[in-house]
């Protein structure tokens, strides 16, 4: 009932007209807000991750893929302004305009990531891309809740032998001193009350290790912080914070356009030294309006075509941000009232319905036991 993805029901809400839906995805927006907001107030820093990068090593592996695209760009565009200027200029100034490549690609790249690594709060929102990604694919909420929390469901489902077990016995003891109808019905209500009360209080609290003598008690969620820590990055960082999706968010999400703005700016500068050599020939053949075009004509296929390239960076940008340990690390050093802070409130609210649901099971099953009795 946490979990399950059923269609036709009310919005926001697990029950409808036709069916049940997990209480985990019908809220998949509000928990995956709620769990993000405070990964990226405790977890991470977008700023001090994107830090991690260095712009000439990004330049390094994006070369090749550059140059062959610049080279592409100029030919395509020196073609389209005067092709014939351009089919009998000298190879010598041609090798020239390559040569410029190669020198003021490396300096553009640098200078444009610099750029980036300054401003990434501008372009990339960190918490709409993971909400998105929650809300679009509600398994994913599923996974998260169900790898982290995988040991302690296990316990919910065993602690229903256990408890209810022990407070069977007192229905039983009860319903043999006063067999009056009701009682079976109410008490199975209490006892599937107090059965998932009791196994969700076991999993969060105490926050902190109380000892008593050499027994240790200490909610059994927060016990498994190292290892909760360990899996929450990992999940995270495969499904939803890699750096496909990262790059991908800053292309495409709400703040593409301060992106494109940024790399509009480098290109034009760039295209601007990149011609220069060409500058004397070019507008004595179309004249100065006609070469200011012809530039502009280059840095926008320019900035057009590097978003292509970023494949390119993705196993360098990849082990330079370093997500997954970041997170696995910062989780792990919180304090036990923090750790719960991640997961916890997410789904904190919707408690008293699972509580509720365990209540009228029991009901269910005492009002069996009274008919058949």
């Amino acid at each position: 009932m946490t979990f399950r993805l059923e269609l036709f029901r009310l919005k926001d809400q697990p029950w409808g007209l036709f069916g049940w839906q997990g209480i985990i995805p019908t809220k998949a927006e509000k928990m995956a807000s709620v769990c993000f907001d405070l990964m990226t107030t405790k977890l991470i820093n977008m700023k001090e991750v994107f830090d991690r990068l260095d712009p000439a090593k990004f330049s390094e592996v994006m070369e090749d893929a550059l140059l062959l695209t610049l080279d592409s760009i100029v030919n395509e565009v020196a073609m389209q302004y005067m092709p014939k200027v351009w089919s009998n200029l000298p190879r010598e100034v041609k090798d020239e305009v390559v040569v410029a490549m190669n020198i003021e690609s490396e300096q553009f790249l640098t200078a444009f990531m610099d750029d980036v690594k300054e401003n990434i709060d501008d372009i990339l929102d960190i918490k709409q891309m993971t909400v998105s990604a929650c809300v679009r694919e509600k398994k994913l909420v599923n996974k998260i809740f169900q790898e982290c929390g995988e040991k302690e469901f296990v316990f919910i489902r065993q602690s229903g032998l256990y408890f209810g077990f022990l407070f069977g016995l007192i229905q039983m003891g009860v319903f043999f001193v006063y067999d009056a109808v009701w009682v079976l019905p109410v008490f199975g209500f209490l006892v599937g009350w107090a059965t998932n009360w009791l196994a969700l209080k076991v999993i969060f609290r105490p926050l902190n290790p109380h000892k008593f003598g050499p027994i240790t008690i200490h909610g059994i969620f927060l016990k498994r912080q190292q290892e909760v820590s360990e899996t929450f990055a990992r999940v995270n960082c495969v499904e939803i914070l890699h750096t496909k999706a990262i790059w991908e968010t800053i292309l495409n999400g709400p703040l593409s356009q301060n992106f494109f703005a940024m790399l509009r700016a480098h290109s034009i500068v760039f295209t601007e030294k990149l011609v220069g050599g060409m500058k004397p020939f070019a507008v004595t053949a179309l004249g100065s309006g006609q070469f200011s075009e012809m530039k502009e004509e280059i840095a926008r296929k320019i900035a057009d075509s590097l978003p292509a390239m970023m494949p390119h960076s993705y196993q360098y940008t990849t082990e330079a941000l370093d997500m997954e340990n970041t997170i696995r690390v910062k989780m792990s050093a919180l304090s036990y009232p923090e750790f719960e802070g991640v997961l916890h409130p997410a789904f904190e609210e919707d408690e008293i319905l699972l509580i509720f649901v365990g209540g009228v099971l029991g009901l269910c099953a005492g009002a069996i036991q009274t008919v058949m009795l």
